[in-house]
């Protein structure tokens, strides 16, 4: 370890000890969040998201395609991230590496498995044609947090994403057929202190990362932990409850940038 991230990490772990964050955050607070929508016009849907100085890009595009063997009648989603060298100096061009793909993996499975795009509404002809739903994220300013902005700016591109029948000649564009949103916040720990949405520099001396998806409903839909390190049982119930408290907040306004 070089003298810097020590210098660091005895800063952040001596205002942990004080009961304060470098930002004067408590711990369970978000930074500012800001979301811009229809911001890429070719785009079928699109939004920019900002978490503190982290900014992440979503854009959805769609097109006709088959269906997966195991599921004829249901639309495919495909979720793809790109960390942009100019977003952070330990990101490298080329193809996707690690932390990319678990980017993600992390959004698409929080909206796979909550089932936000009803994709059994995709289909046109069933074993035959199917709607493909291209999710695409890009890292623009990394922060820290990556996980819960790319989750943001993905929800709020699927709400404003317009199915281009026209284009197919399937009649005129209609919504994206959409169910409720769950919310991502991510926790991190380190010297025995849980803090949410963490800065770049308590990413770095983070132990172990816990991000959980919640709906309006007080619900769990998904759940992925990172790192090493371990949580114990009342860390973990501290973390759901932050976690829906946080969520309801930001999903009122994911639904008011998004015009619902």
């Amino acid at each position: 370890m070089t003298i810097i991230p020590s210098i660091k990490r005895d800063f952040l772990v001596k205002l942990a000890e004080d009961g304060k964050r470098a930002d004067g955050r408590k711990f369970d607070e978000f930074r500012n969040i800001e979301i811009e929508v229809n911001v890429i016009s070719k785009a079928e849907g699109s939004a920019k998201v900002k978490i503190g100085n982290t900014q992440v890009l979503a854009g959805i595009k769609m097109d006709i395609g088959e269906p997966y063997p195991d599921t004829p009648d249901s639309g495919v989603m495909i979720t793809a991230a790109e960390l942009i060298p100019l977003a952070s100096p330990d990101f490298e061009s080329g193809p996707p590496r690690e932390n990319a793909i678990e980017l993600a993996r992390v959004v698409d499975r929080g909206i796979r498995e909550s089932e936000v795009i009803e994709v059994d509404k995709l289909c046109v002809v069933p074993s035959e044609k199917v709607w493909l739903v291209f999710i695409d994220i890009h890292v623009l300013d990394y922060d820290g947090n990556l996980f819960d902005a790319a989750s943001l700016a993905a929800l709020a591109a699927l709400l404003t994403t317009k199915v281009p029948a026209e284009r197919f000649e399937l009649g005129e564009d209609y919504p994206l057929p959409l169910k409720e949103p769950p919310i991502s916040c991510t926790s991190v720990k380190y010297n025995g202190v849980v803090v949410m949405d963490p800065s770049l520099d308590e990413e770095a001396i983070a132990e172990v990362r816990l991000t959980i998806a919640t709906d309006k409903n007080g619900d769990i839909r998904a759940m992925q932990k990172g790192l090493n390190g371990s949580f114990n049982l009342d860390e973990i119930k501290k973390i759901i409850k932050t976690s829906l408290d946080n969520g309801r907040k930001i999903q009122e306004l994911l639904y008011k940038s998004a015009g619902k």
